[in-house]
């Protein structure tokens, strides 16, 4: 039984980077419409930045971090400023296209300066930490860490698009672009904000898969497809239902691997399939008129 807990346990902690990779995404799609293909390949670019800075600055990559937010802020700021935004209208294939161009620019940006070789963030043994909770069951720093993140950057990101003007801007140019428009609003510097601020959720979730897991130029797919399912398990539009998402992949993980360790990435993709065909919006989706 103790052993069933500490897997429901395990993968709500996992849920929580998953929820990480998944809120820039749900972000950009709830405002701006955008399906950014190129999110995975972002958050690895992100990884590499902060191990560049780390290795230049001699300093730990929690600071590095700190460093690498307000440059990842600014690409995404530029980005959706100046290319990005040119690509929105009704037709959602341009976006997509150009996102899916920026993916494949990435990747082989990423390759051609450090190789295939796979690398990671080391947070000076903090990795290996955890606490016992007793009965066999304990949690890890690390993963403890990137869950509070999660709960966290969900905060931040409710408080920003519900207490602050910059908020109300989102949620205007979100409901009625040309409305918000003609109100005086620069729907393409409050989309490029947006962007921007969706890319410091990205830097934040680099940190802890960059740290968890070893990573190369190549790997980014694979997180932006736990990011589509964590978004649409959870809901479109929905960043609180982007977390349940998340720990609901997770969960479905851990328990899928505490059955059979083959089965835990074929788990996630049964919950998501099952939840895609019972609620085809997501369990938790943004109410909409």
């Amino acid at each position: 039984m103790l052993s069933w807990i500490d897997a429901i346990l395990q993968g709500v902690l996992l849920g929580g980077l998953y929820a990480l990779f998944a809120a820039g995404l749900s972000l950009m799609f709830g405002i701006m419409r955008l399906v950014n293909l190129a999110h995975g390949d972002l958050i690895v670019f992100a990884a590499f930045i902060i191990l560049v800075i780390a290795d230049l600055l001699g300093a730990n990559i929690f600071v590095a971090t700190a460093v690498t937010l307000p440059i990842m802020f600014a690409v995404g700021f530029v980005l959706q400023r100046y290319l990005l935004n040119r690509t929105l209208g009704k037709d959602i294939l341009p976006p997509l296209l150009v996102t899916f161009g920026i993916s494949i620019v990435i990747q082989n940006g990423l390759l051609e300066t450090f190789s295939a070789d796979n690398q990671r963030l080391q947070a000076f043994g903090i990795e290996t930490q955890s606490w016992s909770l007793g009965g066999g069951i304990a949690v890890g720093v690390m993963p403890t860490l990137t869950f509070a993140s999660a709960v966290i950057a969900i905060l931040a990101l409710n408080w920003i698009m519900y207490r602050t003007e910059l908020g109300r801007g989102f949620r205007a140019t979100s409901d009625d672009p040309s409305t918000a428009q003609l109100m005086g609003i620069d729907n393409h510097k409050v989309f490029a904000a947006a962007t921007g601020i969706a890319f410091v959720v990205i830097t934040l979730s680099a940190l802890y898969f960059g740290n968890r897991a070893q990573f190369d130029p190549t790997i980014g797919s694979f997180r932006l497809l736990y990011a589509f399912e964590a978004v649409i398990i959870g809901g479109l539009g929905s960043l609180w239902g982007t977390l349940a998402g998340g720990i609901i992949l997770g969960v479905a993980q851990t328990i899928g691997a505490k059955i059979n360790p083959e089965w835990q990435i074929l788990a996630g993709h049964v919950v998501f399939l099952v939840v895609l065909v019972v609620r085809p919006r997501g369990l938790f989706p943004r109410a909409v008129d």
